[in-house]
């Protein structure tokens, strides 16, 4: 595990992109925390680390459920909130976009048996005052950690 305290947005933003740029088709990162915690601004900056221009606009999927964009691979950031039961995770056909290489970014991804056990990295957000956010990566499996050895070696020192 990780743990780093995130002193502003422009913080979240700069792990984001650290992550999105280590990242492989098929990774499946789960965020998580409360409203206002910062997982879209999280999910921004992966987007924008994944290659996405940074003119593109990545705003929270929770009414849409999916929103896909392209970088150096095809990414699908996903709230799944609002998602009752592995029927309808089914019906947005997530396991034929994880098969066809995308990364996936999901918000309330836990919610969901099938996607918890495909996340490879948790990304946990936590408010600790009105800028300051504490995040903790919790890898899942050999994936996971390897994740978390590629980012650390690009975090500031």
């Amino acid at each position: 595990m990780l743990e780093l305290e995130l002193e502003s947005e422009a913080d979240t933003l700069a792990l984001a992109r650290s992550l999105g740029a280590v990242l492989k088709g098929g990774d499946v990162i789960g965020l998580e925390g409360g409203l206002g915690a910062g997982k879209t601004t999280f999910a921004r900056g992966a987007v924008h680390g994944l290659g996405v221009s940074e003119e593109t606009a990545v705003t929270s999927p929770t009414f849409a459920l999916l929103h896909q964009y392209q970088g150096r691979l095809p990414i699908v950031h996903a709230d799944f909130y609002r998602l009752t039961d592995e029927v309808e995770l089914a019906e947005l056909g997530v396991d034929e976009l994880l098969d066809e290489g995308c990364v996936l970014v999901v918000e309330w991804g836990r919610k969901l048996p099938t996607m918890a056990d495909r996340t490879v990295l948790w990304v946990e957000l936590e408010i600790v005052s009105d800028n300051v956010r504490r995040v903790r990566l919790r890898p899942q499996g050999a994936r996971g950690e390897a994740i978390i050895g590629a980012l650390v070696k690009r975090l500031p020192r």
